[in-house]
């Protein structure tokens, strides 16, 4: 995993150069710097000036024009390829407010993932004493269309019978039948399963048999989530694949925990390229993009 570029400097200058050319002084390096800093962010009218081998700027700049198209997919990261499947808790102690919030939940996950039919593919099975499965993975390969499934989710209230959700997604959603890519192409296959209370059923040897056909799965408990169960059902390590949030109010919250997770190449740079603090480690992977465009 790459690591975050982190600031040169928390105040309102550009830092230090990391090398100074040879035949060049530090005051026309400082020069050589800040043409580059004002061409990567004249569109916005941004300034950097040079004094001696210092550099002050304003960070109001916004980022070049020929590198706005690529902006997306370079700030944020790409989610790997993946058959994912939601498995979701609607007894009757989530609250319908509450359930809300685990769909609003679901649908800041799909923005974050890359959907189509050769990328991620999503799955929901909704449990509560019986089992529904609400969409398949052949079903929608767009955003759009995964969200407004998601919005049409109801809960079933009842039971809890988390072990019966398990074998269900294990038997039924991944499936090639069901549109999960077959093993040869070497396709994820996740499932993440969000709960607050205790099972009524047995977890323990399913989730062992769900792991063991080649499926990861991440638990997600809420409030008066059962720890012990969640560890019987996560794949290893815990750490990484157990999860707790007090209320429903916070699980957006592991939205982005899980865009991490979930990420097959993240991008180098987390700061806006055209804050001041930022350009110095933002210069070279510019201008590495930079030189790609051009290319193409």
């Amino acid at each position: 995993m790459p690591n975050k570029v982190r600031p040169h400097s928390t105040n309102n200058t550009c830092g230090t150069p990391p090398y100074h050319p040879t035949n060049t002084t530090k005051a026309d390096n400082a020069s050589n710097y800040c043409g580059t800093a004002d061409k990567l962010c004249a569109s916005g009218g941004d300034h950097c000036a040079a004094s001696g081998d210092h550099r002050s700027c304003d960070a109001t700049g916004q980022y070049p024009k020929w590198l706005h198209h690529h902006r997306q997919s370079y700030s944020q990261c790409r989610s790997r390829p993946m058959d994912l499947v939601f498995i979701i808790d609607s007894s009757r102690s989530v609250r319908p407010g509450e359930f809300e919030k685990v769909k609003t939940f679901l649908a800041h996950m799909v923005d974050t993932l890359d959907v189509g039919s050769e990328g991620t593919r999503v799955a929901v099975v909704n449990y509560a004493s019986t089992v529904k499965i609400e969409f398949l993975l052949k079903h929608h390969f767009n955003k759009p269309d995964l969200k407004k499934a998601i919005s049409r989710i109801e809960p079933l209230a009842a039971g809890t019978m988390t072990g019966l959700a398990i074998k269900t997604a294990m038997n039924e959603a991944f499936t090639e039948q069901s549109g999960a890519r077959p093993r040869s192409k070497n396709i994820s296959k996740v499932a993440i399963i969000v709960t607050d209370g205790r099972p009524q059923d047995q977890v323990e040897e399913v989730s062992a048999a769900a792991r063991a056909s080649g499926i990861e799965i991440y638990a997600v408990g809420v409030d008066r989530a059962d720890m012990r169960s969640l560890q019987q059902m996560a794949s290893i390590p815990l750490e990484d694949h157990v999860f707790y949030v007090e209320t429903y109010g916070v699980i957006e919250k592991l939205t982005a925990k899980f865009r991490e997770t979930l990420c097959e190449a993240k991008a180098e740079l987390v700061e806006d390229p055209c804050k001041c603090e930022a350009r110095l480690a933002f210069q070279k992977q510019t201008q590495r993009l930079e030189n790609m465009v051009g290319r193409v």
